[in-house]
This record gives structure tokens, C-alpha cells and sequence, in this order.
């Protein structure tokens, strides 16, 4: 660095041609280096917004109690972790609203734009839903299950009841075996019925 000092002055005085031939020098290596490359980076191709093919899970951590320390990972803290943004949601609302977000998107390389459907494909779409739902309909007759269940109920309560009278019948057979008035007098049964002797 060229600075000049003045007998009479002893503060610096600092040369600035010098000064602004160092900074013309580096922006021409900037240049230079720039030149070799495209001056704007390339823009991100990102994929159509797409439907998740997994379940969100809600309900994995739910009444359970875990001990967290300073040193305890943030996958494993309380809240709902996200590996891909690498970040903590205290609650399964603010979860769901980070998962379909913006930034969330961009993360896994999607845009937020979403692929325009043709018509053909609106159609596939209405007879599928249409299958699912007599599918529905078959596998599941409400009133055709109430009266099953009706029957199964009447079926348990009418054993119940034959339990209960076996039980009784048993009970009432080990207090016949019993013919012998003096065995019955020391097993103390012969003071039910009267007092008089």
C-alpha cells in the first residue's frame, strides 16, 4: 500500500489511484470469471403438485409421555417432526398446514401448481368413485346389520339364562343328597326350617 507522509503532517495519507487500480483489477477478474459461465443460474424445473401417496401419521405419539433433555434430538421432541424441512410443529393443525405449504413443497421439489386435468381423465375419475361407492353399498346394509346384531344379542342373553338355570339346578341337587336328618343337624341345615324340635 502507497500512502504519502508530509514532514509537517504526521497523520496517513492514503494514494487513491492506487486504491482504484486494486478495485478495477478485481472487478475485471469477476468479470473474467463470469464470462466463462451464464451470467443468470438456470431456473429450477420443479415437478406439478401431486397427491400424497402415504398417511399422514396423527396419532402415533398421542397419550404417551417421553423425557426430553438438552441433548435429546429434534425427531424425537415433542410436537410433530418434519424430516424434510427439518423443523418441530407443536400441533397436529399447524402439522397439516406446514405439510401442505409452500415451503414444505419446494422442499420435496414440487411447484404449487397442479396439472390440468382433460376430460377423459374427469370421466375415469366419476366411474371409479362410482364403483367405490356400490362397493360401499354391498359390503355394508345398515338396517340387514342391525338385525344381525338384534339376533346375536337375543342368541347370548337365551345362554345366559340356561347357564343360570343349570347353576341353579346343580345347587339344588347337592342340597337333596343330603337324606341323613343327623348328618344334615352337624352340617348345621337342620335349623332353616323351624325352631320347634
Amino acid at each position: 500500500m502507497a500512502y504519502s507522509v508530509k514532514i509537517d503532517d504526521h497523520r496517513r495519507k492514503w494514494d487513491p489511484e492506487e486504491f482504484e487500480r486494486i478495485a478495477q483489477k478485481k472487478i475485471e477478474e469477476e468479470f473474467e470469471k463470469l464470462e466463462g459461465k451464464n451470467s443468470y443460474p438456470e431456473p429450477v424445473k420443479r415437478e406439478l403438485l401431486k397427491p400424497r401417496d402415504y398417511k399422514v401419521d396423527l396419532e402415533s405419539k398421542l397419550n404417551r409421555s417421553t423425557v426430553i433433555t438438552k441433548t435429546t434430538p429434534a425427531s424425537e421432541q415433542g410436537g410433530y417432526y418434519c424430516n424434510v424441512c427439518d423443523c418441530v410443529v407443536k400441533d397436529s393443525i399447524n402439522f397439516l398446514d406446514h405439510i401442505n405449504g409452500k415451503k414444505h413443497q419446494r422442499n420435496l421439489g414440487m411447484s404449487m401448481k397442479v396439472e390440468r386435468s382433460t376430460l377423459d381423465q374427469v370421466k375415469r375419475r366419476f366411474e371409479m368413485n362410482k364403483k367405490k361407492k356400490e362397493e360401499k353399498k354391498k359390503d355394508y346394509d345398515f338396517t340387514e346389520r342391525m338385525k344381525e346384531l338384534r339376533e346375536e344379542e337375543e342368541k347370548q342373553k337365551s345362554y345366559r339364562k340356561e347357564k343360570r338355570k343349570e347353576r341353579k339346578r346343580k345347587a339344588d341337587d347337592s342340597l337333596d343328597d343330603v337324606d341323613d336328618p343327623d348328618m344334615a343337624s352337624l352340617m348345621g341345615f337342620s335349623g332353616f326350617g323351624t325352631s320347634k324340635k
